[in-house]
């Protein structure tokens, strides 16, 4: 591997140039502030550069001198210079526009003229904005966006994504900060901003929405979150933050850059260092209504599944609604479970540090390498409700770069799970260390049938059953039962108390509920969460997996084509010890069904496997300008090629028009791959009453679940249907879209697109049961056909069907009295056909969804001066 990386690293570090650089300032005449943002470009041409937060900007020139440079700037008379000398340090101070100031509107789109031209969609937040977000972050903010989906699964876990698929793990969305891409190893996606920058010192965010694999690689499906951190050289300096809120929320963070210059006087070394810490008392989990799932409602005399207990699940040996006339009042019942609030830490803690070094071998040509940690305690929702306790994860990078030349950049990504543990199979396992289901079920039956029915068969009402009522006997007794539910509901409670509590004298398989709050409780909780899961028989997950990349980029100009050419290589390494993956330590429980439909554990298999995953792509791209620079063509080819799966061609096309500086018009096919990830190709996991499993091989006769429930009831064996499973395969997502921007009136700023995508091979999930059928002999009797019940397997799979899906979307900035603007925008995302195809509901973002804002910007007053504002209502179907 590290032979594949410095071959990468040297075939890229040749790249680069010789030219004249011109540096500068481009601040206000009257106050000095520097005009962030404001433009300089060489007279005659498309050439130029845009000023940093200090008002600096620096040229390439690549052409002789004398040049003339002009500056602008929204709201300010352009300036000319001549430069003769590239040495001498150049200064615009510009003046405001005077002219009629206070109906003077300032639109600012807070978008670079090369965001404005972009292909593709995208939102951008700018210093600024940052600074002026109406939400307890920046990351939060991103839900202001048009197009954006927002999704906290707790105060320190928020997810992002773009155009459908809203998940809770972000798959196919990209996270990238300067280029690096700060997924998880072994989950493949980013937990929000856990492992990334403090807020103090980002830069930029800009959220490209839509397919673009193209662009960004593999991963980048739906959408790209691209961050840029503050070099040391654009803003040296101490500066500190604090935010406090309810909820015990503590938020501080500080950033410290230096500049250490050589003799000459020139900037030569670059220091920065970030530290954020951030407390909170999450929110509690406490819905206890019934979930979707429930074969019961709230008020059923034996309780239901309620969506924050866990282990009150439906369980087939606990329904008796098919003996309602030998069992009357019985009906479905369950186990009392734990609620979340017992099971998790709710005392979210991230810590992040960040250092870099930023070495400067010519005026733009730099080494850098930066190493960031984070860690951290929060409650995470994916399969189940995961208690992410003290996860850690550390991140180093090198780099040698040219500005908008080339790149070689290679990093690394290592993760720790910590204490993490999975706090819905705690439940159950807590639940099954004092009785396991078939003994509190055999409990629950004796003590009902024992003292519980009588008290039924006694109330007045009751019609004692005979033969010949059938089923109007049945809707007789379930009207009068229905007359007592209160008495039911008093009599289930008792019932599940025994259960729980009744120990077999002289047993030492068994023990009483363990009730939250005692020390019973802890010591069993402690103990099942310390172990690792299968290996251990607990819940705990060990996890430090590693992800190892090389990305190199160039571009040149060749006959009047821009051209840029790259290449990344990857390495994953998961190590989960077999709590994850089906790597180092694997277990397969099998399970004998029994006549009284419990599932007895008779044996399990131990393998050993070391798992690694390798991929690798090139792209190139060509741009080229016509009819007066006022038409950019772009054309994007990628090759991807991961291990297990063939090559993949992802093909990108685009046309921008700029009818004049005011007016943009664009259109696009682009084109995405997803390959399955660690989890879709490797994972065997153990969440309670099934196991999530990946598919890299494929699945042959699995029965399906309603079959095998249906033999449950009948015992017939010859209605089970089987079905197979082929392997899963790259996910292909390709999509047109076309948008205009524009600016009118000197007041109002419009951004519209729509877009349409067509999905092909969506990966999904099957839902399966893995069984065995095997022949019993015995004396004196004929053959006959058996079933051994092994697990309900849950697997990764694609949809047989292509799914297509199609939005809109526009944003609207109104500017108005020099310091005040009205913001709104308008999203709509649908999935166009519904299929009975199990995989494809996963698209559940909501239809319409708008923000609305007013805001103000640097109102100065006879007091007070720079101050403003900005308030926001975010309305999701």
């Amino acid at each position: 591997m590290k032979k594949k990386l410095l071959l990468l690293f040297s075939l890229l570090l040749c790249f680069g140039s010789y030219s004249q650089i011109i540096t500068g300032t481009i601040t206000d005449k009257i106050n000095g502030e520097p005009l962030i943002g404001a433009t300089v470009i060489i007279k005659g041409t498309t050439k130029g550069a845009s000023a940093d937060i200090n008002g600096a900007f620096t040229l390439e020139l690549n052409q002789p001198l004398p040049v003339t440079l002009v500056s602008s700037y929204v709201g300010y008379v352009n300036l000319e210079q001549t430069i003769t000398d590239a040495a001498v340090k150049v200064q615009f101070r510009m003046v405001a526009v005077q002219t009629n100031l206070k109906e003077v509107s300032i639109t600012d789109t807070r978008l670079t003229e090369k965001q404005r031209e972009a292909p593709l969609t995208v939102e951008a937040m700018d210093i600024i904005a940052i600074k002026e977000t109406p939400a307890a972050n920046f990351y939060e903010g991103l839900g202001q966006l048009k197009g954006v989906d927002i999704t906290s699964a707790s105060i320190g876990f928020k997810v992002i994504n773009t155009r459908g698929f809203n998940s809770t793990s972000p798959v196919r969305s990209l996270q990238i900060i300067d280029g690096v891409d700060n997924q998880s190893p072994g989950l493949n996606f980013s937990l929000g901003n856990f492992l990334g920058c403090s807020e103090m010192d980002v830069l930029k965010v800009d959220l490209v929405a839509g397919a673009s694999s193209a662009f960004y690689g593999p991963n980048a499906f739906n959408g790209v979150i691209s961050m840029n951190t503050r070099s040391p050289f654009v803003k040296p300096g101490f500066e500190i933050s604090a935010k406090t809120g309810s909820r015990n929320l503590l938020e501080t963070s500080m950033r410290y850059a230096v500049v250490i210059k050589n003799k000459k006087g020139v900037d030569k070394l670059g220091m920065k260092f970030n530290a954020f810490f951030m407390r909170a008392n999450d929110w509690e989990a406490n819905n206890l209504a019934a979930t979707p799932q429930s074969k019961s409602k709230v008020g059923n005399p034996g309780r239901y599944d309620a969506v924050n207990i866990y282990g009150d699940e439906y369980n087939a040996i606990s329904d008796a609604t098919s003996r309602t006339v030998g069992d009357p009042g019985l009906g479905i019942y369950y186990r009392r479970g734990y609620a979340e609030k017992d099971l998790v830490d709710y005392n979210t803690e991230n810590v992040k540090l960040c250092a870099a070094f930023h070495y400067k071998v010519k005026e733009e040509n730099e080494i850098i390498y930066s190493s960031n940690f984070g860690y951290g305690t929060t409650v995470y929702q994916g399969d189940n409700r995961y208690s992410l306790k003290d996860i850690q994860f550390y991140q180093n990078r090198i780099e040698y770069r040219k500005k908008d030349k080339f790149f070689i950049r290679v990093y690394e990504t290592h993760e720790n799970a910590g204490k993490s543990y999975d706090a819905y199979f705690t439940a159950l396992l807590i639940q099954r260390a004092a009785k396991k289901d078939g003994d509190w079920n055999k409990d629950y039956l004796n003590y009902y049938n024992t003292f519980i029915q009588p008290k039924v068969m006694a109330q007045p009402g009751y019609i004692p059953a005979y033969q010949g009522y059938g089923q109007n006997y049945i809707d007789s007794l379930q009207a009068f039962l229905s007359t007592i539910t209160d008495s039911l509901t008093v009599w289930h409670n008792l019932n599940l108390n025994y259960a729980d509590n009744y120990i077999q004298p002289g047993s030492t398989n068994f023990a009483a509920f363990y009730e939250p709050g005692t020390a019973r409780f802890d010591s069993v909780f402690n103990s099942v969460i310390s172990k690792e899961s299968f290996a251990q028989g607990g819940s705990r997950f060990f996890d430090k997996s590693a992800l190892y990349h090389a990305h190199g980029e160039y571009k040149f100009e060749l006959t009047g084509l821009d051209i840029t050419t790259g290449a990344s290589l990857r390495f994953y390494r998961p190590n989960s010890r077999g709590t994850i993956f089906s790597d180092t330590s694997y277990f397969r429980v099998d399970s004998l069904f029994n006549s009284d439909n419990t599932f007895n554990r008779v044996d399990s298999v131990s393998l050993r496997k070391k798992i690694t995953n390798d991929e690798f792509g090139i792209y190139i791209g060509f741009e080229k300008r016509l009819f007066a620079e006022k038409l950019k063509l772009n054309a994007t080819a990628r090759l991807d090629k991961n291990e297990n799966f063939p090559y993949l061609f992802s093909p990108a096309l685009s046309a921008v028009y700029s009818a004049n500086s005011n007016h943009v018009f664009r259109a696009s096919f682009s084109s995405a791959i997803r390959n399955p990830t660690l989890t879709d190709q490797y994972l065997y996991y153990q969440v309670g009453r099934a196991i999530l499993i990946g598919n890299i091989n494929g699945f042959q006769n699995l029965a399906t679940v309603e079959s095998f429930i249906n033999y449950l009831n009948t015992k017939n064996i010859d209605t089970l249907q089987y079905f197979n499973v082929a392997p899963v395969v790259p996910e292909k997502v390709k999509t047109v879209e076309v948008g205009y921007r524009a600016s009118l009136f000197n007041h109002l700023y419009i951004d519209a697109n729509y877009y349409y995508s067509f999905y092909d091979d969506f990966i999904g999930y099957r839902i399966a049961t893995d069984i065995d059928t095997f022949t019993l002999y015995q004396p004196f009797s004929p053959p006959s056909k058996e079933i051994q019940f092994n697990n309900f397997l849950r697997i990764a799979s694609n949809a047989t069907e292509r799914v297509t899906t199609q939005g809109f979307s526009i944003g609207l900035n109104y500017y108005f009295k020099k310091f005040y603007s009205l913001n709104g925008n308008y999203s709509f995302n649908k999935l166009n056909k519904e299929s009975s195809d199990p995989l494809i509901p996963a698209f559940n973002t909501p239809e319409n969804k708008f923000n609305i804002g007013f805001a103000a910007r640097d109102i100065i007053t006879e007091n007070i001066k720079n101050w403003g504002f900005n308030i926001n209502y975010r309305w999701v179907e």
